[in-house]
């Protein structure tokens, strides 16, 4: 299966006015079953990862602006679809208070764009399986810290902690976060002239193109599974960028994987 190239998406795809020509949200993609995943079914350890990494190349790839109003989308509150839900304070914010304020939300990159130096550029820069609203102190907090459990409370984000070397997400989205994690690890695996990401066991990757805990990744995956937040986010992305999170899908093959 051919990795798609980048593809240019006009903004109003993901328009977010309530204007007859430009829905608020796409509808959401058709019941899955295994088909998406045919060359993977049967496959463990690296098979599995090389087999899954081809299903899930061949996507739409946004530039960084598409971003926002693709997270408007993504990540809509189903109580308030004027508001998104942020990630690790977990609070409902205005789709409208997005930019670098302080009281603004802004795209949070949960694998960190430092760790492999890949920025904001299309491709592991720009998808939004990894890219989740959140408050801006709070990304500001949060930095570009590997995950690992400890460390002191976080203002804004009840439930989350911060030390010197690592940050731990609300239990909540312990779960979501292993998953984007891992999502990246197999999508990003050094090709088309990105980075190779892998997880590892420690925290202070700097710059390598590796995230931590990987052990406390997997104990995250199993102790927080998959909720109807994040398999609906799953099938919105899947209706902007046609590719899905297979951990989402099938959480167990985490273990399949990394064993």
């Amino acid at each position: 299966m051919a990795v798609a190239a980048a593809v240019a998406v006009p903004a109003a795809a993901f328009a977010t006015d309530s204007s007859p020509s430009t829905p608020k949200n796409p509808p959401a993609a058709a019941p899955l079953d295994d088909s998406y995943y045919e060359g993977a079914l049967g496959k463990t350890g690296p098979e599995l990862k090389t087999a899954l990494h081809t299903i899930i190349s061949e996507q739409t790839q946004l530039n960084y602006e598409q971003v926002w109003d693709a997270l408007q989308t993504t990540d809509e509150d189903p109580g308030n679809p004027d508001n998104v839900l942020l990630i690790y304070s977990g609070r409902s914010q205005a789709k409208s208070a997005h930019g670098s304020g302080s009281e603004d939300w802004n795209r949070e990159h949960v694998w960190a764009k430092s760790h492999g130096d890949f920025g904001t550029s299309t491709g592991p820069g720009t998808d939004i399986h990894h890219l989740r609203p959140e408050d801006a102190s709070v990304n500001s907090t949060r930095g570009n810290l590997d995950f690992d459990n400890g460390g002191s409370p976080v203002d804004e984000a009840p439930g989350s902690s911060v030390d010197e070397d690592s940050f731990e997400p609300r239990d909540a989205v312990k779960g979501d976060v292993a998953r984007m994690i891992l999502y990246m690890v197999v999508r990003y695996d050094g090709t088309d002239s990105f980075p190779d990401l892998e997880p590892n066991d420690k925290v202070n990757n700097g710059s390598a193109p590796a995230m931590g805990r990987l052990s406390v990744l997997k104990q995250w995956n199993e102790a927080d599974p998959p909720d109807t937040l994040e398999k609906t986010r799953n099938d919105r992305i899947y209706g902007i960028q046609k590719n899905r999170n297979p951990f989402i899908d099938h959480p167990e093959w985490v273990n399949d994987i990394w064993k």
